[in-house]
């Protein structure tokens, strides 16, 4: 891609969708540009990728054809208020900030520009990111395509719609925490069987791993998969139950509840 993609923001989010785009051969590492506000995190991120760095977000806006805002919600309108007179026509604003609307980038624009709303997740870093995206209608679909080919670039992308977007966050932006709690624990219970910590840690990450892929690969409903896996009076039906029992299903759905109403309050 023969396009020049900037980051204002330098976060963990940022570092794993740079980190994947780099190592996904689709953009050469010279043609992207970084701004932060620490020069330790740019430091770190020259050293890390040899990409671009620069001070000025004013700077890298002006010279970039995609612009991630790569900063927490907050500051969304502190930073567009400092690039909004010299964004080109051309440029297509990336935001990944939860519950930030296209609605809202536009007034703080206070002109017509052109956006894409996203939510990746950081596995972005090793090319296995999940990203939701939707545009206004200033994007064009050669734009748009591009778009999708870079977080392509770094795992798999899904169009949806804006008024699905709160609910994003939840289902793919953190559950990969709510996974590694999930392998913690796994790998917690067997070092009380006796099992070595890091052998427990491979064991549970690569169950997990292997479950995601026969998902997707299968496309067997997860039930049905659960059920090939629990023989009659086995020792897998038996944890099943007593994960019923304490509420593991309703406690993902209750966090994810707690974890929507959170992004929506984010973006007020």
């Amino acid at each position: 891609m023969n396009k020049k993609i900037g980051f204002i923001g330098c976060g963990k989010m940022a570092q794993a969708m740079i980190g994947g785009l780099i190592e996904s051969n689709v953009i050469d590492k010279h043609q992207i540009y970084v701004s932060a506000r620490s020069n330790e995190t740019l430091v770190k991120v020259k050293d890390l990728y040899n990409v671009h760095t620069l001070n000025s977000n004013i700077d890298l806006a002006m010279q970039v054809d995609y612009l991630f805002l790569a900063v927490k919600p907050d500051l969304y309108p502190t930073i567009i208020e400092e690039i909004k007179e010299v964004i080109s026509n051309n440029t297509v604003i990336i935001t990944i900030a939860a519950g930030i609307t296209l609605e809202g980038v536009e007034k703080s624009f206070g002109k017509e520009v052109k956006i894409v709303r996203t939510m990746p997740n950081t596995p972005s870093l090793v090319r296995e990111g999940m990203s939701a995206l939707c545009h206004n209608q200033v994007v064009t679909n050669e734009e748009l395509n591009e778009v999708m080919e870079i977080f392509n670039s770094f795992g798999k992308c899904e169009l949806v719609n804006e008024k699905l977007m709160d609910a994003v966050p939840a289902v793919s932006g953190s559950s990969p925490a709510y996974v590694y709690l999930m392998i913690e624990a796994l790998a917690d219970g067997a070092v009380l069987q006796g099992i070595q910590r890091d052998q427990a840690y491979k064991l549970a990450a690569q169950a997990v791993l292997g479950a995601a892929k026969m998902v997707l690969e299968t496309e067997l409903h997860p039930g049905e998969l659960k059920d090939q896996v629990c023989t009659p009076g086995g020792a897998t039906i038996e944890a099943i139950a007593e994960l019923e029992k304490k509420g593991f299903r309703s406690s993902i759905i209750s966090a994810m509840e707690r974890c929507t109403e959170k992004s929506v309050s984010l973006g007020k």
